[in-house]
C-alpha cells in the first residue's frame, strides 16, 4: 500500500545511484519538481526514461546526473533543442552521456510489456528506418503463425517510476486526468514508484476520463502544490510558457546554467527560472 511522505523522503528513500529512473508526463503532469529533488539529491549514474525528455532531464543530464537517456524524442517544447542534452552528448560535459533511441511506440509498447510482466513486446513498427542498425534493443522477429516480418522490443522495468497527478487519498489512490501518456503502465511497469500530488483528499470525486492508480500500485505519495510546473496540471494551474523560453537561454551557456542550479535548485527556490 502506497505511503504519505515529503518528497525529500520519498527521493532518499526510492531514488538510489546507479537506477533506472523514468519520470513521466505528458505535455503536462510533468513531475519537475521531484526531477529537481533527484538533483538536489545529487544522485549519480542514472539511466534516465522518458518517451519525451524536456527540460527537466536537460537540468537532469546537466547537473551530471544521467549516464544514459533511453527515450523517444527530446526537445523544449515549442522552443527548440535541448542544450545540455547536446552537450553532453557532443563534449561530454559534464560528463559522458550514452544514448539508446526509441519510436514513440516501442517505448509505449515496451511500457505496456513490463507492465504485463512480459519479456518483450512486439510491433509493426521501426519498418524503413534505420533506428535498429543503431539501437541494440530493436530485433527483427518472424511471426510463428503468419511468417511476417516484425520487430520485438525488451520489456521496461524502471527501477523508479515517478509522475506527478492532480490528486490522491489519504490511503494512496491516486487520480489523474486530462491530456495523459504513458503514466499508468511506466508505474505498473516499474519495482517502485512515487507520485507526486497536488493536493491529498479525503475522497476521490468521480472526473470524467479520470484514471485511478489503486493504492496497491504505488509505493509513495508526496503532497507537491505546483509540483509540474512549468508543465501544467488540468484543473489546477496553467503552462509557464515564459520558463520553457527563458530556458533557452539559460540552458546553452555552461556558467549560466551551473549558476542557474546554484541559485534555483540546490537553494531551493522552487519553480523559479529567471
Amino acid at each position: 500500500m502506497a505511503r504519505i511522505s515529503s518528497l525529500a523522503d520519498a527521493v532518499a528513500e526510492l531514488v538510489h545511484d546507479g537506477d533506472t529512473v523514468a519520470l513521466e508526463g505528458f505535455t503536462h503532469l510533468i513531475p519537475v519538481a521531484a526531477g529537481q529533488e533527484i538533483i538536489r539529491q545529487r544522485r549519480r549514474e542514472l539511466t534516465l526514461v522518458r518517451m519525451t525528455p524536456d527540460i527537466v532531464y536537460d537540468q537532469l543530464i546537466g547537473a551530471g546526473c544521467a549516464a544514459k537517456l533511453v527515450f523517444s524524442w527530446g526537445g523544449n517544447p515549442g522552443v527548440g533543442s535541448l542544450h545540455r542534452f547536446r552537450d553532453a552528448v557532443e563534449h561530454a560535459w559534464p560528463r559522458a552521456l550514452a544514448i539508446e533511441e526509441h519510436s514513440h511506440a516501442g517505448m509505449a509498447n515496451r511500457y505496456v510489456a513490463g507492465a504485463s510482466g512480459l519479456p518483450f513486446a512486439v510491433l509493426r513498427g521501426y519498418v524503413g528506418t534505420d533506428l535498429p542498425t543503431v539501437t541494440e534493443t530493436i530485433k527483427p522477429i518472424t511471426c510463428p503463425f503468419t511468417g511476417a516480418r516484425l520487430t520485438a522490443v525488451p520489456a521496461l522495468n524502471p527501477d523508479v517510476t515517478v509522475i506527478h497527478a492532480q490528486r490522491a487519498d489519504r490511503a494512496g489512490n491516486v487520480q489523474l486526468w486530462g491530456l495523459l501518456g504513458v503514466q499508468k503502465e511506466a508505474v505498473l511497469a516499474a519495482r517502485r514508484s512515487l507520485v507526486t500530488v497536488e493536493e491529498i483528499v479525503d475522497e476521490l470525486t468521480p472526473v470524467p476520463g479520470a484514471i485511478v492508480l489503486p493504492a496497491w500500485a504505488v509505493t509513495m505519495v508526496a503532497e507537491v502544490p505546483g509540483g509540474a510546473n512549468p508543465s501544467y496540471a488540468h484543473g489546477y494551474s496553467e503552462r509557464d510558457n515564459a520558463y520553457y523560453a527563458a530556458w533557452d537561454a539559460i540552458s546553452r551557456d555552461r556558467q549560466r546554467f551551473t549558476d542557474w542550479l546554484e541559485q534555483h535548485v540546490f537553494a531551493d527556490i522552487a519553480g523559479s527560472v529567471a
